[in-house]
């Protein structure tokens, strides 16, 4: 791979153009152009490398998935595992990526990076809400990171995996600490950055939520995780009675992963609350029939879910005033 680059200055502006080439076959893989204020040449250079590092990670693990292998060792299930976990979110999604790091494990059982990326998968697989077996993830997940800690604690994949499986225990104040110690390592990491965000929502300080998944999404904003971090700018607006903004941002998450049940039910709020009761509806039961039977059925059942008693008094009270607010108007039963 190289990197071409060129720049030119305009008073406080800066252009620069960057492009990403196969060296051994010539092809484009990738270009960007920043147009950014000057006076902040470091910020801008952070935003330049870590556009690029994000990137490159994606391409690479494509590139590597892509080449065959009659005898795959425990090395290509992993990078496949990683390719399929840059999928957009859905069960079959990660079906296929926990049964490759599995596969992986099998083959080299002490492997600790097949252990890290299975237990952040796991949890990821119930912090999306698309697991039937939430207890036993979580349980795995817990077992592979105490020996990934045993076996490497200063790692940042230890700490990464950590901080997954905290997030999906509720323990939203510990994990805080593990993600920033990636970030300390790693400051471009994107996932990373939307964990924090949403750990500092979910926490109660909600205003630090938005600047870091606006900074994720400048640093991949061709992510196929972006669907997430546009579901959390939306949710922000939405606490925040901002309606018409969180609905663009809904949106945009709907279109991002249509399959993905979250923007779909917060949609059926926001169109609400609006007045847009057709839209509301439509949104509503589309986000039952992705969920899946029984699913979205009542307030009550909504505040027994996962997340709804870890929640500081502060956010459970804007969301008592927006989120299930619209959502009576969009038709939900309370009981």
């Amino acid at each position: 791979m190289c990197l071409k680059e060129a720049s030119g200055d305009r008073a406080t502006k800066s252009r620069v153009g960057a492009q990403l080439i196969d060296a051994e076959t010539d092809a484009h893989l990738w270009a960007e152009r920043f147009d950014r204020d000057t006076r902040d040449l470091f910020a801008l250079q952070d935003e330049i490398t870590g556009r690029i590092a994000n990137t490159l990670r994606l391409v690479m693990i494509r590139a590597a998935t892509a080449r065959p292998s009659n005898n795959p060792d425990a090395l290509d299930y992993i990078f496949r595992g990683r390719a399929a976990s840059a999928k957009p979110p859905s069960p079959e999604k990660y079906e296929e990526t926990i049964g490759l790091f599995e596969r992986a494990l099998t083959l080299d059982p002490q492997s600790v990076e097949a252990k890290t990326l299975l237990a952040g998968t796991l949890a990821a697989r119930v912090l999306d809400g698309m697991t039937r077996s939430a207890a036993s993830d979580v349980k795995r997940a817990d077992d592979l990171v105490r020996e990934v800690l045993a076996a490497s604690p200063l790692s940042t994949g230890a700490h990464w995996a950590k901080g997954q499986l905290l997030r999906a225990q509720n323990r939203f104040d510990d994990a805080i600490p593990e993600y920033e110690a990636v970030l300390a390592s790693d400051r471009n990491s994107a996932g990373v950055l939307h964990a924090l965000a949403q750990c500092k929502m979910l926490t109660g300080s909600i205003e630090e939520t938005i600047p870091l998944e606006e900074y994720a999404i400048r640093l991949s904003p061709h992510d196929p995780l972006v669907g997430n971090w546009y579901e959390w700018i939306g949710r922000v607006h939405l606490l925040q009675s901002r309606i018409d903004e969180a609905i663009v941002w809904f949106e945009k998450a709907r279109s991002a992963n249509p399959r993905h049940p979250n923007p779909h039910i917060f949609l059926a709020a926001a169109y609400a609350l609006r007045g847009d009761t057709q839209h509301a509806t439509a949104e509503l039961a589309e986000a039952r029939k992705l969920r899946g039977e029984g699913s979205f059925s009542s307030i009550a059942r909504m505040r027994a879910g996962r997340l709804w008693g870890s929640l500081p008094p502060k956010i459970r009270s804007l969301y008592e005033a927006t989120y299930f607010a619209g959502l009576r108007k969009a038709g939900m039963p309370e009981e």
